[in-house]
């Protein structure tokens, strides 16, 4: 396996999805909107993430959709590439015949979570705003979409019945980062594929490490659609 990882990424094709992929997920709706549209860095209020959650419990209000579509979309067109790429990448260095159906499906999805990995690390460490960014769920609940609708079942289902539940929106994220591996090795049993997922999930939940110690010691703050403003009690 370590041969076949270290030609794999030798390849150009990889990183060149490597990058386009990264500077997608670096698209911040949040920072974009929070510090260019409303003059007010968004990462300066609440919890100091960069995300959905924090942005909605700061501002409020319609912009709150652009921030959804802009982390949405970013995924999308970075997995969208990734596929277009991977359906025309051929390893062997003298092919005579077309790849099979199976190998030529495999390196789809397999550009698909190369991509997903870098769109995440782009998401949550932007080069063009510090290296501080969001924790990954929009973005990452739109790649589980673009990848298997098995995954998407998982990952979502348990997000939203948690989230529910417990209006703890931080459970439902620590659900989705820590059964996307488990799912997409259902899915793909293949050794690159899972380990890939595994580092894509195990980011997901680093990122919520704070609030897990949150919802351990009860101090985890509930999801309403009352927002608050900085000071209110």
């Amino acid at each position: 396996m370590g041969a076949v990882v270290g030609f794999l990424l030798s390849r150009m094709e990889l990183w060149l999805v490597a990058v386009i992929a990264y500077f997608c997920g670096c698209f911040n709706g949040a920072v974009i909107i929070s510090k260019y549209i409303l003059r007010d860095d968004v990462r300066t209020h609440g919890s100091g993430n960069a995300g959905l959650t924090n942005f909605y419990r700061t501002f409020g209000g319609p912009l709150t959709l652009v921030v959804i579509l802009c982390d949405v979309l970013k995924a999308v067109v970075a997995i969208l590439i990734a596929a277009k790429i991977g359906s025309g990448f051929d390893p062997r260095m003298m092919p005579d015949v077309p790849l099979d159906a199976q190998m030529a499906a495999f390196y789809v999805v397999l550009f698909k979570y190369w991509a997903a990995l870098f769109c995440l690390l782009g998401h949550m460490f932007p080069c063009m705003f510090h290296f501080k960014g969001g924790k990954g769920i929009l973005s990452g609940g739109a790649i589980a979409l673009m990848m298997d609708w098995r995954i998407a079942l998982v990952v979502w289902g348990g997000f939203l019945v948690l989230a529910i539940l417990t209006r703890y929106v931080s459970l439902g994220s620590l659900w989705a980062g820590a059964s996307f591996p488990f799912i997409s090795w259902y899915c793909y049993p293949n050794p690159i594929i899972v380990v890939l997922a595994f580092v894509i999930g195990g980011l997901v939940v680093w990122q919520h490490r704070g609030n897990a110690k949150r919802l351990l010691t009860g101090t985890e703050r509930k999801f309403s659609f009352h927002r608050k403003t900085e000071g209110s009690t």
